[in-house]
């Protein structure tokens, strides 16, 4: 239990410097790492990666917050933003919970997998959007929400990889995009965390301290340092250049992505 928890806390380091660095709630990595320390401790497979994604939602909701207070201090968050979107996220993010409950392990798995591909590979195009384009209406933000929300839940992700974009997309400068994604992750990690605990509650195969597909040890560790690092990671995102370190984070997600699909094509196997 005990390297299993500086496993957690050492997770919860690279979370929170994510958090505060790019403006997403570190789920990418948390996931896949989680999955290895549930495999290591003998946990059910059958439930791996969902206690993997519940757990992961949990601890974004005070990774992104801290991420978010951070930013804030520095003007970084378009509140307006928050306001017209978390509506959708909320929505969003919880029936998406219910949907991923039902899917096999080793198919959200996949799907996780073949989501990572497809963020790394819009963090490495860095596609320039129309001048032109803005933020869309309330009614415009609150259907953005749902399907960042939708999307989130299903990968566990504190929704930093979908929201970022969107916001660049319509021309946001990117470290306020980074700053608002922030803040927009706590509804995605609320709602989707609580989801994860109702699907999760009583199903056969969890281990003990868990609540519903929520691991408590898994997520005391990782909050436990997060909060502290996710300011550290803010405070670099106003002094470095970030679309170098963008395409570095890609390509680590490319690294984790194939991990994660070999794994799952040799469980369907």
């Amino acid at each position: 239990m005990l390297a299993s928890m500086i496993l957690y806390c050492c997770l919860g380091a690279i979370a929170g410097l994510l958090a505060g660095l790019l403006g997403i709630g570190g789920g990418a990595v948390i996931v896949p790492m989680l999955v290895f320390a549930f495999n290591w401790q003998s946990i059910s497979p059958d439930v791996a990666m969902h206690m993997a994604i519940g757990t992961s939602l949990g601890s974004i909701i005070f990774t992104a917050f801290s991420s978010a207070m951070a930013h804030h201090k520095k003007g970084g968050v378009d509140w307006r933003v928050f306001r017209g979107i978390a509506l959708g996220i909320l929505a969003g993010t919880y029936c998406g919970s219910f949907v991923a409950a039902q899917i096999p392990g080793k198919w959200l798995q996949l799907f996780f997998a073949v989501f990572l591909y497809y963020v790394a590979t819009n963090m490495l195009l860095n596609k320039k959007p129309n001048p032109s384009r803005t933020l869309p209406s309330f009614a415009g933000l609150t259907g953005a929400g749902l399907v960042i929300g939708g999307i989130s839940s299903l990968v566990g992700i504190g929704g930093g990889t979908l929201s970022v974009p969107f916001l660049i997309w319509h021309n946001v400068d990117m470290r306020r995009a980074i700053g608002t994604s922030s803040s927009i992750g706590i509804p995605i990690a609320v709602a989707g965390c609580l989801g994860y605990i109702t699907n999760g509650w009583n199903t056969p195969g969890l281990p003990e301290y868990a609540l519903g597909y929520l691991y408590l040890p898994a997520l005391a560790g990782i909050v436990l340092i997060s909060m502290l690092t996710a300011p550290i990671g803010a405070s670099i995102a106003h002094n470095l250049p970030i679309p170098r370190l963008k395409k570095f984070f890609a390509c680590f997600l490319y690294v984790i992505a194939t991990k994660l699909l070999f794994d799952a094509v040799r469980a369907m196997s």
